[in-house]
């Protein structure tokens, strides 16, 4: 039997995990294995890039997207659980559970819509395969990966501890050129959560607040506005608050009105600009792609 692809493999993937426990994610690889009766030979078939087997690949995308619609959880690192909203899904008795199925789930519809502004998507569907080049289908998958890791770096952030989270902060602006940085919490530096210092003395200063706030819990126009006056009473021109949620609408006005340079920066910009400068995330595999070398061959 040909390895399934990563929609065939959802539904029998939920099924699999429907008894409420934890399962490893490597037990579950094994277990769907077995139901489709791969040989042994497919189930050691690797991806082009020889650095994973192709049906963990799969299952792998396949609890992806699962777990992006709610329909299981992730309890800690390489398990996998059911969630309520996927027993009462299987309660349905579904024939299938694909794409298409899954966008009647309202936080799998945001992680879509998020993901194709990101990663600026350009391949649709099959038929549409033939209007592209390979070029552009390659950096398609390219940017569709990094936005689907910016989401689950997202994700991370929003549950590890508050201190931590401004270390974090720190160390991407110290990754992204700004200076060596220094977390203040408990200092007695009221409404600053680190400071970046952009020369040797101390001299130039930008002060960050970094917010670690869940899903629709969003920031306030006046915390902007307290951030504003902080940097007022330290005599600071340079601020930078980053959240992990997002900004109201209203504090582009509050900014207009201060000559402050305060820079804004939402949970997806900070989870994608962490994937950009390699903080958090580490190199999985790297394609070579080549040409011919002109300068190898004599011309005529």
């Amino acid at each position: 039997m040909a390895i399934p692809d990563y929609q065939t493999l959802m539904l029998p993937l939920l099924k699999s995990i429907s008894d409420r426990q934890e399962h490893k994610m490597r037990d579950i690889i094994e277990l769907l294995s077995n139901e489709f009766n791969l040989t042994e030979e497919e189930r050691k078939e690797l991806l082009p890039s020889g650095q994973q087997p192709i049906i963990d690949n799969r299952i792998g995308w396949a609890r992806t997207y699962l777990f992006k619609a709610g329909l299981l959880t992730a309890p800690k690192r390489g398990y996998i659980k059911i969630s309520d909203k996927g027993l009462e899904t299987l309660k349905k008795k579904p024939t299938k559970i694909d794409i298409q199925f899954l966008e009647k789930f309202p936080d799998f519809i945001e992680f879509r819509n998020l993901r194709r502004a990101a990663s600026k998507e350009t391949v649709k569907a099959k038929d549409e395969v033939e209007d592209v080049t390979p070029d552009e289908l390659m950096e398609s998958g390219f940017n569709s990966i990094n936005a689907n890791l910016a989401q689950e770096l997202l994700e991370k952030l929003r549950g590890i501890d508050p201190y931590f989270f401004e270390k974090v902060v720190g160390e991407l602006l110290s990754a992204m050129g700004y200076g060596r940085f220094e977390v203040t919490a408990g200092s007695g530096d009221g409404g600053v959560d680190g400071i970046v210092y952009q020369d040797k003395l101390g001299l130039d200063k930008i002060f960050f607040q970094a917010k670690r706030y869940g899903e629709g819990n969003n920031v306030m126009a006046r915390d902007v506005r307290d951030f504003v006056g902080t940097l007022d009473l330290q005599g600071v021109n340079k601020g930078i608050f980053i959240t992990t949620s997002k900004f109201p609408k209203d504090t582009n006005e509050i900014l207009k009105k201060t000559p402050k340079n305060i820079i804004l920066i939402d949970g997806h910009q900070f989870a994608k600009l962490m994937v950009e400068h390699d903080v958090g995330v580490s190199t999985q595999k790297v394609y070579k792609i080549k040409k011919i070398d002109s300068d190898f061959f004599p011309e005529g």
